[in-house]
Formats: C-alpha cells, structure tokens, sequence
C-alpha cells in the first residue's frame, strides 16, 4: 500500500508527453529527506500489478537516472526493470536516505510525510538539515542485502579473529554467528547493514553503495581486532573502484 515508504504512479508519468519529471524529482527528494522509499513506475493507483501486457523501454532506466541527476542534489536514484507475477513490466524505483539535505537545483525541498510529498520550508530547511546526522550511516540497510548473501569466507575469517581475540569478552564471544554480527551492527533484521555490505558483502553489493566512506583501523600495542571509525563521504563509490 502507498504510504511513507511507498509511492505508485503510471508509466505515463516518465514516458512520451504526458512525463512530468519535475513531479517525480519532487517525490525522489522526498523520500530521500526522509528514510527512503520506493516508486513503483508502471503501477496505477489502486492496483497492485501493471498491466499484463506492458513492456518498459531498455533505455529508460538510463533516462530516469539522467533527468533526476538535473533535477536533483544530493538524490541517488536505483531503478530496475521489474516483471510482476502476470507477466507485466514495471520500474522499481528504490531511492535511499540522502546522507546531506536533498532539493531541487533551484533550491526547493520536500519531505515525504504518510502518504503525500509536503514542500518543506523556513526553519524547518535548518531542522531539517540537524537532522541528517541523527541516523549513522553504517547501521542503515536501505539496500535491502539479505544477510544470506553474506560472503562466507570473510565472514568465518572475521567470527574466528573475534572469538580469538583477547580484547572481545567471553560473554561476546559465546555469541552465535547471527548475534555477532548483529552485535558489531553488521546486520540487523534480516539484511545487512551498510558497515555489513562493506565489511562482508560482495562486490556487486558494495558497487551499490551510495557514499564512499573513509575508514580509520585503530590497532592497539597489542594483539586484537581493530576499532573501526567509519566517516560516510559524499563521493559517489564507482569514482572509487579500488577500495
């Protein structure tokens, strides 16, 4: 159902004359000044399937990434080409929490409040603005990583230094797998966090990654896993392919 986290709109909303890119821009900021969302491009109001026979252009998700980069600061955009159960095609437009103030280029900015986008204005820009730092950047799981698509290899490499470590304590050392990860906010729920995916996804889910952050290891005098800082950049990850 639409609501907070959800918002449904025709294909013709992106397609031919009837496209208002500027309408979509405005729910895109909205949801990335809140906690993310989805647009479901292809779906009517009141449905819940597109209709059996629609097809989505191959370009278009090219086109939508490229007119709300011009419309857009601080948006990132991740549409896929989705087929519902009757066969018909849709765009799933995932959107998620803009790390700085997401707005227009011309200076407007909208929050995604229920279910409508509401313009947001005077002092509530600067709350707005206090407020991006309220949810740490490595706890979130906007991009929906199963924790079963963890790659195991560093996953048992890292439970093993832990377990090995003298500077972990016995109680958190008798964790099981999941509570550890769950523990060091490497997962919670049933998916990764961002510091997850980084850590212990693979490569495909780290290329997804909408921030490339620095990372600090801090190693004592004596044996032990490190403590790890991690401070989110606002530089898009594909400039950075090495990391």
């Amino acid at each position: 159902m639409e609501g907070q986290l959800l918002d449904q709109k025709s294909l013709r909303a992106v397609t031919g004359k009837t496209a208002d890119w500027n309408e979509i821009a405005k729910d895109c900021i909205a949801f990335a000044n809140a906690t993310g969302g989805r647009l479901l491009l292809g779906i009517e109001d009141g449905q819940s399937e597109p209709p059996a026979d629609q097809r989505v252009s191959p370009d278009l998700p090219d086109t939508l990434r490229r007119k709300l980069a011009e419309r857009t600061v601080n948006v990132t955009v991740l549409p896929d080409v989705t087929i519902a159960p009757n066969g018909g095609q849709y765009i799933e437009l995932r959107i998620p929490r803009a790390m700085a103030v997401a707005s227009t280029t011309d200076g407007r900015y909208f929050l995604r409040v229920a279910d409508q986008s509401k313009p947001v204005t005077g002092d509530d820009v600067m709350r707005l603005a206090s407020e991006r730092s309220a949810l740490p950047w490595e706890t979130q799981t906007t991009l929906h990583v199963s924790r079963t698509e963890i790659d195991v290899a560093k996953r048992d490499k890292l439970l093993a230094a832990l377990r090995a470590s003298d500077r972990v304590k016995p109680s958190v050392k008798e964790k099981s797998d999941d509570e550890l990860l769950d523990h060091y906010q490497l997962a919670q729920g049933p998916n990764l966090t961002n510091l997850g995916v980084l850590s212990l996804g693979r490569q495909h889910h780290r290329a997804q990654l909408t921030t490339a952050p620095v990372i600090q290891f801090i190693k004592g005098l004596y044996a032990g896993i490190p403590e790890i800082s991690v401070s989110p950049a606002p530089v898009p990850p594909r400039a950075h392919p090495g990391r």
